[in-house]
């Protein structure tokens, strides 16, 4: 079977009637971004599987345009935590109360070139959508999007969330039992403190209702992130080209790409070399780069081109690999534990995309070759080890396969 055919029967596998699980027993649920990158990979082979998997995640939509990071399509009483620990009743059907990085403009793009018709319908979706990422979280217009728990960003593990965390109260947690390190090596998952941080905050929103305008004043984590924002500014613009295209109007959308433009200054740190995050309550900013460092030049912003070409430069010469998801400098990297350092693909793709998007030719095709390399070498795994390859976490991973499809069909 040919490295193709293996990544369409991962999609084929992962099918759950119309949406894509990431992997079987882990993440048995229908994941926010997981599933926007499967949409890319279907679209390479099934064009309307493709297009299906995005009107099933919009289908939960929440009337304060949310799309939430999980929906509870299915009963799987195994996963923790399950829609009764989340108890977020204010959308069509069961779901998380928190989002995920919004790429599915961006995504949407891509497929419309081919079927410009198809996208139209959801247009005014995926401006609800940003509209609420604007207004829930950044309240005050910063131009910089925070998060309201690591979950929210997609990197849930990163250092990065470390020194914000301190600040939750975990005295009310209380005994759980983890499924994930039932099915993952330990050293792999997130440590115990970590996720006593995740159900607290859980906790917290629920305790509220979900409500946003609360959250945004009251919840003890609200941490602006270079990747949401950069993420979200891209989404900016292809949704700019995607209402241009269909006769939308499209002032409120350049007004939101403006803000995020001029608000992603406030992430830089110089001593790190990249775009960071900064602890809204407290004004700290975390003080070493990670991957999501270079995804403004996914963006197309380009103020520190110069400065996050030397930092990948330094992060290449200690890695076998590209891209780690921490700084490989730094002592709390980890290389095979859950966004402590591992590269991902779905990551690498976006980095690289914006690399070739401003000419950097040499290192796009290092990143895309490094990538191909791990899956070729590791497996359709959730992610790798940026020293010596092997793949870790999940398997069978749904975006993993997705990416290489993607890329594939570019060549």
């Amino acid at each position: 079977m040919t490295m193709n055919e293996r990544a369409r029967a991962v999609l084929r596998g992962n099918d759950r009637g119309g949406y894509t699980i990431p992997t079987d027993g882990l993440y048995p649920y229908q994941w926010n971004w997981d599933s926007a990158f499967s949409a890319l990979g279907f679209a390479t082979f099934d064009r309307a599987r493709a297009w299906e998997e995005l009107e099933k995640l919009f289908e939960a939509q929440w009337p304060n345009g949310m799309v939430p990071h999980i929906i509870f399509r299915a009963d799987e009483p195994g996963y923790f935590p399950g829609p009764s620990i989340w108890q977020a009743d204010m959308g069509p059907m069961p779901s998380s109360g928190i989002s995920q990085p919004p790429v599915v403009a961006s995504v949407i793009r891509a497929l419309a070139e081919a079927e410009p018709e198809q996208a139209a319908g959801f247009i005014k979706r995926i401006d609800a959508w940003h509209e609420w990422w604007h207004r829930a979280r950044d309240p005050k217009g910063t131009g910089v999007i925070a998060i309201t728990h690591p979950w929210e960003s997609g990197r849930d593990n990163l250092p990065d969330w470390d020194r914000p965390g301190d600040m939750i109260d975990v005295s009310g947690v209380g005994e759980y039992t983890r499924s994930d390190t039932s099915l993952v090596d330990n050293d792999m998952r997130p440590e115990k403190q970590d996720y006593d941080r995740y159900l607290a905050l859980v906790y917290f929103g629920r305790e509220r209702q979900w409500d946003p305008e609360k959250i945004a004043v009251e919840n003890p984590f609200f941490v602006a992130d270079p990747g949401i924002t950069s993420i979200l500014l891209r989404a900016e613009k292809d949704l700019h080209v995607l209402a241009r295209g269909a006769g939308h109007e499209t002032a409120r959308i350049e007004d939101r790409i403006t803000r995020l433009e001029n608000g992603l200054e406030l992430l830089w740190n110089e001593d790190a070399g990249g775009y960071v995050a900064r602890d809204m309550r407290s004004g700290d900013q975390s003080r070493r780069a990670s991957a999501a460092s270079f995804l403004p030049l996914y963006a197309g912003i380009l103020t520190h081109k110069e400065e996050l070409l030397t930092t990948l430069r330094e992060f290449a010469e200690r890695v076998r690999y590209l891209v780690p998801s921490f700084d490989p400098r730094d002592e709390h990297f980890d290389h095979i534990r859950y966004w402590r350092g591992p590269a991902w693909a779905m990551i690498n793709f976006m980095i690289a995309n914006g690399l070739r998007d401003i000419g950097e030719y040499n290192w796009a095709d290092r990143i895309r070759s490094d990538t191909r390399e791990l899956i070729r070498n590791g497996g359709f795994a959730e992610y790798f080890s940026p020293i010596d390859g092997r793949g870790c976490g999940g398997g069978t991973f749904s975006w993993t396969a997705a990416i290489w499809l993607a890329w594939e069909l570019d060549e």
